[in-house]
């Protein structure tokens, strides 16, 4: 009757930790892309009703210059994890607006940082624009 040696099962150890070493970190980035791009979406979503809101006001601002509260502030929307806080810019603005997705949790160390996008549809990230916005 034949078995493993010791040798041969350290070696099937080996080579599963180095394919552990290597797969893991991959993984983890396309879990970040994805938390990322939940919040461009949400991001989108309320770019949308900010313009829902100008063409019913006239403006991006209600009668006392204060912006609309947002429907939702943070992302994903659904779930008991939030990896972004969403907020519009400080300083409301009739004719205007920027809203941000601010990562927290596990996505703060991710490369793209804060996430914006303009009533003129121009998005922003710290980090590279394209990449960070690509889905």
């Amino acid at each position: 009757m034949q078995g493993f040696t010791l040798i041969e099962m350290m070696i099937v150890v080996a080579v599963i930790a180095i394919l552990a070493t290597i797969a893991y970190p991959s993984y983890m980035e396309y879990v970040r892309q994805s938390r990322r791009a939940d919040a461009t979406v949400s991001l989108l979503e309320l770019a949308q009703y900010m313009e829902r809101y100008y063409t019913g006001n006239g403006r991006y601002t209600d009668v006392n210059g204060e912006y609309p509260d947002l429907p939702f502030d943070e992302s994903p929307r659904d779930g008991s994890d939030k990896y972004y806080d969403i907020a519009l810019n400080e300083v409301p603005s009739a004719t205007s607006y920027t809203l941000s997705a601010v990562p927290k949790n596990a996505q703060e160390n991710d490369d793209c940082g804060t996430l914006t996008l303009n009533h003129l549809g121009i998005k922003g990230a710290e980090g590279d624009a394209d990449d960070c916005w690509k889905q």
